[in-house]
């Protein structure tokens, strides 16, 4: 009864098509589907660490600037951002299952090209369109959840994926560079060729085939909101990401477009007849809150990544190697515990666990913020692994609240604008969190900073995530009462 006014909304009669998933929970065909699913979240999330661990190397067989060769990320995580909404609604439009099977392609295609690239430029437009591919398998891997496991199931589902992308994230850097030192740079795109065969053939045998709908219930396909959309984000993630750090005037001019651009896209999807984002969805208390909390929980977990290295190398002293096996410490938790969360979320509720998540994090982010540097490498790690395991039962919980009940020609724009909720976070802690350690280290130069500025600065860092998470625990709360009213008075009714 909780999410009765949710439902209403945002559910409809094709929800009986996810619940024929049930009469096969278990089975072999369930479990290889949920297999392919997770290949595809594994290699969309390999694939954006991945390449950082060669830059260098990269940067020295094409004899480019350091500049120059981050494009080789940054294409990726443009293509991914700005268009992973619009792949997810042109997945509820043709058809989820068939649109994933042209991303796994895609995505193979774009790894074989990126793997003999002539050139840097052939290499960045590869991995451009690597990215689409990532972006498809991202969005309709989440989608399809509900097609595929039952709704009491979703989860431990949810939990899955969210593992497979831990894995992938953190498995990138320490595989690429394994590569790189043994088969060379080309081995960290080509190994994703065998994998995409793999995927693909999961998909394409085991994954639910798409229900057909007549011509006339198909709704078009928004061009225009897909362009003004992209444009928004592709200048939004610029001005996030150039400059290496430093806020410019072409960081404020490509900010400054991003708003003007957002504000003509929120105009014409009021107008639109097929709008690419119903703006009624944001009415709903499940859907607005989850994505608000994903985006401010990505910005915190970024700080990790961010602050972590600086406060383990200079304020602690420990050695390269040593640094890199701490900072695996969070990743390798959340890795082990998105599936045991996604139970607990079946068992106990994704409301309850969704609070229980923040407060794990709130506590996290509060020690880090006091702890001090005498406490060594156990003082780090402890709190850093709470933070990672609530954040684990976090998204866990917000996923399942919002996916386990949305209409079917919905669930690809959602899944993909939850995806795009996260990926915002992550490009905005990168950027805003990076400048508050900064201005709270009081040095202009990180990697010279004495000891006890970074570990001043890393306290200041995680007090303001902790205030972050805070926000996003008083939006929980909020949600949670707002829903348990709404059940008050609808049995008032009843």
């Amino acid at each position: 009864m909780a999410d009765y006014n949710y439902k209403r909304l945002i559910s409809g009669p094709d929800e009986a098509v996810a619940g024929s998933a049930s009469n096969a929970t278990g089975t072999p065909s369930v479990r290889w589907a949920l297999a392919g699913l997770s290949l595809s979240m594994l290699m969309s999330s390999l694939d954006t660490s991945i390449a950082n661990a060669g830059l260098p190397t990269l940067a020295q067989a094409f004899g480019a600037s350091f500049q120059a060769v981050q494009w080789i990320v940054l294409a990726y995580l443009l293509a991914i951002t700005t268009l992973i909404v619009s792949v997810g609604r042109f997945g509820d439009i043709i058809g989820r299952r068939r649109l994933l099977l042209g991303g796994i392609v895609l995505f193979t295609v774009a790894s074989l090209l990126c793997g003999v690239a002539p050139s840097l430029w052939f290499l960045v437009a590869a991995r451009a369109a690597q990215g689409l591919g990532a972006a498809v398998m991202m969005a309709l891997a989440m989608a399809c959840v509900s097609e595929t496991v039952p709704k009491e199931k979703t989860g431990s589902a949810m939990g899955l994926l969210g593992t497979m992308s831990a894995i992938g994230t953190t498995l990138g850097p320490s595989l690429g560079g394994l590569l790189i030192a043994g088969p060379g740079w080309r081995a960290i795109f080509l190994v994703n060729v065998p994998l995409g065969i793999l995927n693909f053939v999961l998909a394409q045998r085991y994954l639910p085939a798409d229900r057909q709908r007549p011509k006339t219930d198909r709704t078009g396909f928004d061009h225009t909101g897909t362009l003004l959309l992209a444009v928004t984000l592709a200048a939004y993630a610029l001005a996030m990401t150039i400059g290496r750090g430093r806020f410019g005037a072409l960081n404020a001019a490509l900010l400054l477009a991003a708003v003007l651009v957002a504000a003509l896209f929120l105009r014409v999807e009021a107008k639109a007849a097929s709008p690419l984002i119903r703006l009624a969805m944001f009415r709903n208390p499940v859907l607005s809150a989850s994505l608000a909390m994903s985006a401010l929980v990505s910005t915190v977990m970024m700080s990790t990544l961010v602050v972590g290295p600086f406060y383990l190398s200079r304020a602690l002293g420990l050695e390269a190697v040593l640094v890199g096996l701490v900072l695996s410490a969070g990743p390798l938790v959340a890795a082990l515990t998105g599936v045991p969360a996604g139970r607990i979320v079946d068992r106990f509720g994704a409301q309850r666990m969704t609070i229980a998540g923040l407060i794990g994090m709130a506590a996290g982010c509060c020690v880090l913020s006091l702890v001090p540097a005498t406490f060594g490498i156990a003082g780090y790690v402890t709190p850093i692994v709470c933070i990672t395991a609530s954040y684990a039962l976090f998204q866990a919980a917000n996923n399942t609240a919002v996916m386990s009940d949305i209409r079917a020609d919905q669930r690809g724009v959602i899944s993909g604008m939850l995806s795009l909720s996260r990926n915002l976070g992550l490009i905005t802690g990168a950027s805003a969190m990076g400048a508050v350690f900064a201005l709270a280290s009081a040095a202009t130069d990180m990697a010279m900073a004495r000891p006890a500025a970074i570990a001043t600065g890393m306290h200041i860092t995680f007090a303001v995530a902790g205030i972050l998470i805070v926000v996003a625990l008083a939006i929980a709360i909020k949600r949670r009462t707002g829903l348990n009213q709404a059940d008050a008075a609808q049995c008032t009714i009843g």
